[in-house]
C-alpha cells in the first residue's frame, strides 16, 4: 500500500503536464496558513533540508506541489545516496544542491507571476527523493494576508483566498492548517478558512508552531487536546527554526534535535511528547494520506476510467496520426470533404438531413423562395397605402391649370412610382434569409474539419466573409431592378391587361372595362 502515494504522484504529474489537473480530484494534502505562521519551516522540517524561498511579504506566490519520495540509503555499490530534487518542467535534471532548488523556485515564479508580489494559479511540481522522508504529497499554498504592503496587489487578500479555496474545497483534499501558538487560536486565518469548506473538521489537521515563543507559564495543551477547537484529526505541535536560527545558519537536523529536547523537557508536554514534533507529524500525514487514498481509490479508479473512455472517443473522432502525410494533400482532402458536405446539403443528399422533420439546406432555401417570398409578394395590394383623397389629389395635381376630360397618364405613373419601392425591402430580406441558411449549412459542415480547430476557425471566417461579400452585389442588383421598373412603366405588357392582372383587379367592379381595348385603340 506504500506504493499508492507514488502512483497518485504520477497521475498528478500527468494531469499537470497536459493541463487537466482540475479534471480529477486527486487525494492530496494542502498546507494553509497565514503569513509568518511557520508554514515554510514546517515543510523544511519534513524534508530536513533548506529549499524554500525566504523573505517578507508573500514569498510563496505559486502553489508548490511537493512530492516526497523515500529511497534507499545506499545504492547498489554500497555508497550513501545523496538526496536530490527534480522539477516537472525540467525532466531528467537532478538538483543535489538544495539552494539551487530555492533559486529555481524563485526564477520560475518570477517568470510566471512577474517580479512583483502578484500570485499565479499555475503550480510548480517538485519531487524530492531522500532516505530521510516518508512518502507524502503536499501542496504549499500562498500565505493568507490581510493588508497589502509595498507593491502587493490591492486585492491580494481576495486573490489568496480564492486560490486557497480552489484547492481545499475539493472533497479529496486534506487540509493542513498551520497556526502560530503564540497567537489567539480563535483568530487563526488557517482554521477560519478551513472551516468554510470543512465545517465539521472531518478532513482538517491542525498544526501548532512557535510553542517555544509562548508567554512563560502558558502552554497549548487545551488546544492540543481539542477542548478549544475540536478537529476529528486533532492537532500536532512542532517547534521549528526561527528567523534568528536561520540567520545563524542553524541546519534543520539541529533544529529537529532541539525540538525533541524541548518537548521532552517541558513540564506540560513531557507526558505527550511521543505524539508531538515533526517526526510524528510526518508519520501521521503519511498514514492519513494512505488511508485517504484507500478510501477514495474505488471512486478515483472509476473517474479515471471514465475520463480514459471519454478521451478514447475523442481520439477515435480525431482519426489516425497524420504527422507523416503530405500537408498540401491532406489540406486539399479536408477542404474537398467540407465542400462536398455543403453541396450535399444544398442537393438534399446529406445523410443526416434525410429523415429529419425540419427543413434544412436546399429544401429550406426552396421554401424561402416558393412558400415565403413568392406568396408574400403576390399578397401585396397595388393600392395599399393609397386613399381616395391621395389619388384625387394626385389627379388634380397632374392636371395643373387644365381641365382634362380624361385621367392623365402622368397621374398613373406617379402613383406607380410611389408604390414600386415597397417591393425592395421584402426582396432584401429574402436575400438575408438565404444567407442565414447558407451560413447554417457551412456551420454544420465544419464537422469535417473538427480535428483541426484552427483550420476550422479560419475556414469558417473566410467562408463567412465570402458569403457576406456576395450579399453586397445582390443588394445592388435588387435595388437596380426596382430602379429599372421605376424608369419605365410598361403599360403594354400582357400581364397588365390579362385576366387577374392589376388592370383587372383595379376595375373589376366595371364589367365593361374588364376586356382589353381593341387593337390600335389609344
Amino acid at each position: 500500500m506504500e506504493q499508492l502515494i507514488p502512483v497518485i504522484n504520477k497521475l498528478q504529474d500527468v494531469f499537470s503536464e497536459v493541463g487537466l489537473q482540475a479534471k480529477i480530484d486527486l487525494p492530496q494534502i494542502a498546507v494553509v496558513g497565514a503569513q509568518s505562521s511557520g508554514k515554510s519551516s514546517v515543510l523544511e522540517s519534513l524534508v530536513q533540508r533548506d529549499f524554500l524561498p525566504r523573505g517578507s511579504g508573500i514569498v510563496t506566490r505559486r502553489p508548490l506541489v511537493l512530492q516526497l519520495l523515500t529511497c534507499r540509503k545506499t545504492d547498489a555499490e554500497g555508497n550513501l545516496v545523496k538526496p536530490w530534487g527534480e522539477f516537472l518542467h525540467e525532466p531528467g535534471k537532478k538538483y543535489f544542491d538544495f539552494s539551487q532548488i530555492r533559486e529555481e523556485i524563485e526564477r520560475t515564479t518570477a517568470d510566471v507571476a512577474g517580479q512583483g508580489k502578484g500570485i499565479s494559479r499555475n503550480p510548480i511540481n517538485l519531487r524530492i527523493f531522500s532516505p530521510d522522508v516518508l512518502n507524502l504529497t503536499l501542496v504549499d499554498l500562498p500565505g493568507i494576508t490581510k493588508v497589502p504592503v509595498g507593491d502587493q496587489p490591492v486585492d491580494v487578500e481576495q486573490q489568496t483566498r480564492d486560490l486557497v479555496l480552489e484547492y481545499i474545497r475539493k472533497p479529496n483534499c486534506i487540509i493542513l492548517a498551520v497556526s502560530a501558538a503564540n497567537q489567539d487560536i480563535a483568530n487563526s486565518d488557517a482554521l477560519k478558512i478551513a472551516r468554510e469548506v470543512d465545517p465539521n473538521g472531518d478532513r482538517t489537521i491542525g498544526v501548532l508552531t512557535k510553542l517555544d515563543l509562548m508567554d512563560k507559564g502558558t502552554d497549548a495543551m487545551d488546544v492540543l487536546s481539542g477542548r478549544v477547537i475540536p478537529l476529528k484529526r486533532g492537532f500536532i505541535a512542532t517547534v521549528n527554526r526561527g528567523q534568528q536560527d536561520i540567520d545563524r545558519k542553524k541546519d534543520v537536523r539541529s533544529a529537529l534535535k532541539a525540538e525533541a529536547e524541548f518537548f521532552a523537557n517541558h513540564p506540560a508536554y513531557r507526558g505527550v511528547s511521543a505524539r508531538l514534533g515533526t517526526p510524528y507529524l510526518a508519520k501521521t500525514l503519511n498514514a492519513i494520506l494512505l488511508q485517504h487514498i484507500r478510501e477514495t481509490l474505488p471512486e478515483l479508479k472509476a473517474r479515471v476510467h471514465k475520463f480514459m473512455d471519454e478521451t478514447s472517443l475523442v481520439l477515435t473522432r480525431l482519426g489516425d496520426d497524420v504527422t507523416g502525410e503530405n500537408p498540401g494533400a491532406m489540406l486539399l482532402t479536408l477542404l474537398t470533404k467540407y465542400t462536398t458536405s455543403v453541396i450535399s446539403l444544398v442537393n438534399g443528399t446529406a445523410s443526416f438531413a434525410v429523415g429529419s422533420q425540419d427543413l434544412s439546406g436546399g429544401a429550406r432555401i426552396s421554401w424561402i423562395f416558393h412558400q415565403a417570398f413568392g406568396p408574400f409578394i403576390l399578397s401585396l395590394k397595388a393600392c395599399d397605402g393609397l386613399t381616395d383623397d391621395m389619388i384625387r389629389a394626385t389627379i388634380e395635381n397632374a392636371k395643373g391649370t387644365r381641365s382634362a376630360l380624361f385621367v392623365p397618364e402622368q397621374c398613373f405613373e406617379l402613383l406607380v412610382r410611389q408604390q414600386l419601392p415597397k417591393l425592395e425591402d421584402p426582396c432584401q430580406r429574402c436575400g438575408d434569409k438565404v444567407l442565414d441558411e447558407l451560413q447554417r449549412m457551412c456551420k454544420s459542415s465544419e464537422k469535417e474539419l473538427g480535428r483541426f480547430p484552427k483550420l476550422r476557425d479560419r475556414v469558417a471566417e473566410e467562408v463567412s466573409r465570402l458569403l457576406r461579400s456576395f450579399l453586397v452585389p445582390l443588394r445592388d442588383f435588387v435595388r437596380n431592378l426596382v430602379q429599372i421598373e421605376l424608369a419605365y412603366v410598361n403599360t403594354h405588357h400582357p400581364h397588365f391587361y390579362a385576366e387577374g392582372s392589376i388592370y383587372d383587379r383595379m376595375f373589376s367592379s366595371d364589367p365593361q372595362q374588364q376586356q382589353p381595348p381593341a387593337a390600335g385603340a389609344a
